[in-house]
């Protein structure tokens, strides 16, 4: 078995709201667009985010409310831009621009049904982070 994609589709109150605060912050294209999913890729197909409305016969009882607890991360070239792309579209900031010593520069901000975004750029580490036995690249500091 060779598995081929793995993204996350995300439920919506509004496939189209959410359609274009992710197309517009993350510069995604729409490739499927229908009043019940749509489909965004980064350029190619190893980017992809599906959005599903909330309630759809599609997703099985039980699952058709609103999500709770999700995290999507996106690495992205150019983390400042992005940050920037946000704030001027008056998104909610949940966690301010900020580098980590894990080698990560990020921020996170909710799209308009909750879920949390973390738009991250990968820095270097920090030597205390890999001097403390974190793997990094399959090696251990």
């Amino acid at each position: 078995m060779t598995t081929r994609s793995i993204f996350p589709v995300v439920p919506a109150a509004d496939v189209r709201r959410s359609r274009d605060f992710y197309r517009d912050l993350l510069d995604l294209t729409v490739v499927f667009d229908s009043d019940w999913y749509v489909q965004l890729h980064g350029g190619d197909e190893t980017v992809q985010l599906g959005l599903v409305v909330l309630g759809h016969e599609t997703v099985p009882d039980g699952f058709r409310g609103t999500p709770t607890g999700v995290l999507v991360s996106v690495e992205v070239d150019d983390v400042d831009a992005v940050h920037a792309r946000a704030v001027a579209a008056g998104h909610e900031i949940a966690l301010d621009l900020r580098d980590e010593e894990f080698g990560q520069r990020h921020f996170m901000t909710v799209d308009p049904d909750g879920v949390l975004v973390d738009v991250i750029t990968v820095i270097p580490y920090s030597g205390e982070v890999l001097a403390g036995g974190a793997v990094v690249g399959g090696q251990e500091g």
